[in-house]
């Protein structure tokens, strides 16, 4: 069983790598995307509120596949042409998970009272500086647990991109598979390694919490 890994090792480490690649950019984006989406959610301008509402309630309720499907078959037919797969990963990734990160984060906004936006406006602050400076940061607070809980779905989605030519952890089995090495044992080390790519991010939870806890 060992040596399933060792003898495929680069293409072991340069599909986790991809996967790393596709994560880390997704995440990025996904965070400043959705937290600008839940500031439309919640600003007094009508036509803002109505374009992060109609955003969420079509991504969250559309496949991810289907995205994919979108941005790689669908764009080249509109004349929107895409560098790479790989960047069409990263933006149908991206588009997703805003949807999901625009609601925690909205959901956070909503814990913090009421009174402290009026009083920031009382002193003259824009919207902009009272979600900037007053509320997002006490949100982000009471937001970590489900947050992160949504970067390990984004993780665990970048296997969807090997089914659109995407070379990430998602693929190596069927390069396996033409290789003629076992799938049973494929499949344990691809496991093993979500696991230690996993693992970090939920002790990062757990320390992120304990470090903004509220005395």
């Amino acid at each position: 069983m060992l040596s399933v890994l060792t003898d495929n090792w680069e293409l072991f480490v340069d599909g986790f790598w991809t996967t790393v690649r596709l994560f880390l950019i997704a995440a990025v984006l996904s965070l400043v995307f959705g937290t600008l989406l839940a500031g439309f959610r919640v600003s007094p301008v009508p036509a803002l509120r109505a374009i992060g509402t109609g955003y969420v309630n079509i991504l969250r309720n559309t496949p991810l596949t289907l995205v994919f499907a979108f941005l790689v078959f669908g764009a080249p037919k509109m004349q929107i042409s895409l560098p790479t797969f790989f960047w069409s990963a990263v933006i149908a990734l991206t588009v997703y998970t805003s949807a999901f990160v625009c609601e925690i984060v909205r959901s956070g906004i909503n814990t913090i009272s009421p009174g402290q936006a009026e009083a920031a406006r009382s002193v003259g602050m824009t919207f902009m500086q009272v979600l900037g400076i007053v509320v997002l940061p006490q949100a982000f607070r009471a937001i970590v647990p489900p947050l992160t809980s949504v970067m390990i779905a984004l993780l665990k989605n970048t296997t969807i991109a090997a089914g659109f030519s995407v070379a990430e952890a998602g693929a190596i089995p069927a390069v396996m598979a033409e290789r003629g090495q076992n799938q049973m044992a494929t499949l344990v080390w691809i496991t093993v390694g979500f696991l230690i790519l996993i693992i970090p991010l939920v002790f990062l939870q757990r320390w992120a919490e304990r470090r903004m806890a509220v005395a």
